[in-house]
């Protein structure tokens, strides 16, 4: 499958202020595979270290944290002779030693011409709680679930990607490609891109065989919950996160904490929704009511929590296929909570470290989403349909008067004014828009 974020790993093996490099992302979206790929295409050698699977391999890390050690206990144990430019030396399932994530600052001060990657599953909590982690020392780069750009490669309508790169003012997409891409990006929200449900999809082309895949994805999670919280977090975790679904599916889809259950406590919960979001399975959109530079200065206490995958949002509440396929009627709000999501996940792998939404001081008029790009902030309302009327995008106008009003809906690329609508399977390009 091709990732984009294969082309910043060529960027970093290229790069002359090369650090070791941490590869962030949550269980399953394709870490190990895309490295040993990386290491396969692009170096002579690859060494492959899985902490996990290897516990020996910890006693190279704790004795001594010399780099120069390191390297001659490995090329014995190995088997092998570490050249540095020629080898990329993968640390997989790093978080199971602290000794080797620590050894990362030393590879960097005093042997900076190896080439590291380091990842593994729940990196995020290691590294919220880890004291020696070498800050300053390494590049981080976080990896998601297939973009719905990478989703139409990996099922081989390479030329659909093309007309969406291509995409630009003067034109939009001929009227039969669109309806094809609205066809394949609704096949998208049932499938995702977690790179086992695609593999499914590819190999079966069976939504309810790709739905059980999506099910023993997320009771994995629901063991990681188990074996690596607190046993007092763990019922707070699950409950956190089986509940997302259910705010999203809401008119209001402000995370309310006293609705988890009754008497819950924001002081009681707040941890379970910070462990997850450094596990990577959520993201958070944060209310904002003064939308000015930098947007992160003027979050106000309102929040949302999405899912970090669309189609698991679709699992996690028993959403069969033929619902969304055959748009039923019952299923009309649910069906914004999907389309919401889904924006929210292109916009973090467009790069949004954070995502925020804006009401009116009344909480009557909401918009979904704002959008730095310098030298404006924008709005962008997302739609589930064709309809491109918009009450709360109207209120934001009156009010603050930005240069370019932004919709994302079914319908095709069209401008009016300071009005532009996007297609919702082209806002991967919202940046060149932008510009």
């Amino acid at each position: 499958m091709k990732r984009k974020v294969y082309n910043k790993l060529l960027s970093w093996k290229n790069s002359a202020f090369r650090k070791p490099l941490l590869l962030q992302g949550a269980r399953q979206v394709g870490k190990t595979y895309i490295i040993k790929e990386f290491g396969r295409n692009e170096y002579k050698q690859t060494l492959y270290l899985n902490f996990e699977e290897d516990r020996l391999l910890n006693s190279f890390f704790t004795q001594n944290l010399s780099p120069e050690s390191i390297v001659k206990s490995l090329e014995i144990y190995m088997d092998t002779r570490i050249i540095p430019q020629d080898t990329l030396i993968i640390m997989d399932e790093i978080q199971v030693s602290g000794g080797a994530l620590n050894s990362l600052k030393y590879f960097h001060e005093n042997l900076p011409e190896y080439n590291i990657i380091a990842a593994g599953s729940l990196l995020g909590i290691v590294l919220m709680s880890e004291t020696t982690f070498p800050v300053g020392q390494v590049n981080l780069v976080e990896m998601f679930p297939l973009s719905f750009l990478e989703f139409i490669e990996a099922l081989e309508f390479d030329s659909y990607a093309s007309l969406i790169r291509n995409l630009n003012y003067e034109a939009g997409i001929l009227q039969p490609f669109h309806e094809k891409l609205v066809e394949l990006l609704k096949l998208y929200y049932i499938i995702g891109g977690m790179p086992e449900a695609v593999t499914t999809y590819i190999n079966t082309s069976q939504l309810e065989t790709v739905r059980r895949r999506q099910h023993e994805i997320l009771r994995t999670y629901t063991y990681d919950f188990a074996k690596h919280a607190n046993a007092i977090d763990i019922p707070r975790l699950n409950l956190v996160w089986e509940s997302i679904p259910k705010y999203l599916g809401k008119e209001n889809k402000k995370f309310v904490f006293s609705k988890l259950k009754e008497g819950a406590r924001g002081r009681d919960y707040e941890y379970s929704l910070v462990w997850l979001n450094a596990a990577g399975l959520i993201y958070f959109s944060y209310n904002v009511n003064k939308p000015q530079f930098p947007l992160k200065h003027y979050k106000e206490s309102a929040f949302k929590v999405y899912y970090h995958d669309t189609g698991l949002l679709g699992a996690a509440s028993n959403l069969p296929p033929k619902v969304l396929l055959e748009q039923n009627k019952l299923f009309i709000e649910f069906n914004g909570a999907l389309v919401e999501n889904f924006a929210a996940q292109e916009l973090r792998v467009l790069g949004a470290e954070e995502l925020y939404y804006w009401t009116n001081r009344q909480g009557k008029a909401e918009v979904d989403f704002l959008f730095e790009s310098y030298p404006g902030i924008f709005p962008l309302e997302v739609k589930a349909g064709i309809n491109l009327k918009s009450k709360s995008l109207q209120s934001y106008n009156d009010k603050y008067n930005p240069n370019l009003l932004i919709r994302s809906s079914l319908q095709n690329l069209k401008r009016d004014d300071k009005s532009l609508n996007i297609p919702l399977y082209a806002l991967s390009q919202l940046n060149n828009f932008m510009s």
